[in-house]
């Protein structure tokens, strides 16, 4: 009798066709979710009868009470090689064998542009407005040439979404609690003081840092209030990051020109969740790791750590 695989999160119902499963066919049947799952006891029941779970970035969690009430799971693939979720002494202890994937730094840098220049000169309310019927030009672009880019986070995909803006002319500065003068210089932007001075000088404000005990709750209400009324803040980094009860009523004020937003306190968000309507917002939602070619990365390298696993040599393990 082969083995059960639960890939979860499926929601394009791409996995078994952006990936060759052949190698691990005889072994394994392959079942998708095409729907998310996100309470523990519906988890607990629809994974019970499976081997493997394959998992996307960090939706699900697999706490130890979860892990405690899937006797049958021996190996967890989770997309990329960083996951908060997993609670990997649980794992270790039931004898669960988590690995990870590979993960590109490129879509969520494309993802972070498409916010900004969408929100820049207002794509979506002008696109709405010429399909319905509405104005001829409603908004009044701004200008991404010799305007401010504030990056929070100057690592793999900071440094790449300051080179675009260089690239636009823009000054770009960074700030993160252990970026260097020397690392600034590196990518070729300016190096702020303070995350303070940062905030309250930027034109546009991107997030690029990992979730943390130093970076959850990093932009509350004190922090949101020191950017400029004509100001954008893009986030494709990680929710927690910004407080979303006190983005929403920044939004709703008017106190900033405006948000892009990737990622979210809940995923998927639910249908009357307040940021579906909010003002003065750009949401997508969670599409950064999205493209096709991070698609194959994942889910080919997905059934190569099964097979590995299959064979005693598991790979990628984690954490």
């Amino acid at each position: 009798m082969p083995l059960r695989c639960a890939v979860l999160d499926d929601f394009q119902k791409v996995a078994t066709e952006l990936a060759d499963w052949t190698p691990v066919a005889d072994d394994v049947e392959v079942v998708s979710f095409t729907e998310h799952i996100a309470d523990e006891d519906a988890l607990a029941a629809a994974l019970g009868g499976f081997d493997i779970v394959v998992t996307l970035r960090e939706r699900v969690a697999f706490p130890a009470s979860l892990l405690a009430r899937l006797p049958r799971l021996k190996l967890i693939v989770a997309s990329g090689m960083r996951n908060s979720v997993i609670d990997y002494a649980a794992a270790e202890a039931h004898g669960i064998t988590v690995c990870g994937t590979a993960s590109s730094s490129t879509p969520p840098v494309e993802l972070t542009w498409a916010l900004l220049l969408g929100l820049a000169r207002g794509i979506a309310p002008e696109s709405n407005a010429l399909r319905a019927g509405g104005p001829w030009q409603s908004t009044v672009g701004a200008d991404l040439h010799g305007r401010r880019l504030g990056l929070l986070g100057l690592g793999k995909i900071g440094s790449r979404v300051a080179r675009v803006g260089l690239a636009f002319g823009m000054d770009v500065t960074a700030w993160s609690q252990n970026l260097t003068e020397e690392r600034a210089r590196e990518v070729g932007v300016h190096l702020a003081a303070t995350k303070e001075e940062l905030l309250a000088t930027s034109d546009f404000v991107s997030v690029h840092l990992a979730l943390g005990d130093r970076t959850r709750g990093l932009l509350g209400a004190p922090e949101l209030a020191l950017l400029k009324p004509t100001a954008y803040l893009v986030n494709t980094s990680r929710a927690a990051i910004v407080d979303q009860d006190a983005l929403l009523a920044a939004l709703r004020e008017g106190r900033i020109a405006g948000a892009g937003l990737d990622v979210f306190d809940i995923e998927p968000l639910p249908a009357d969740h307040p940021l579906r309507t909010a003002p003065r917002l750009l949401a997508t939602p969670h599409l950064g790791y999205v493209t096709e070619a991070n698609y194959r990365t994942y889910y080919g390298q997905a059934v190569e750590n099964i097979r590995a696993y299959l064979a005693g040599t598991p790979v990628r393990r984690l954490p």
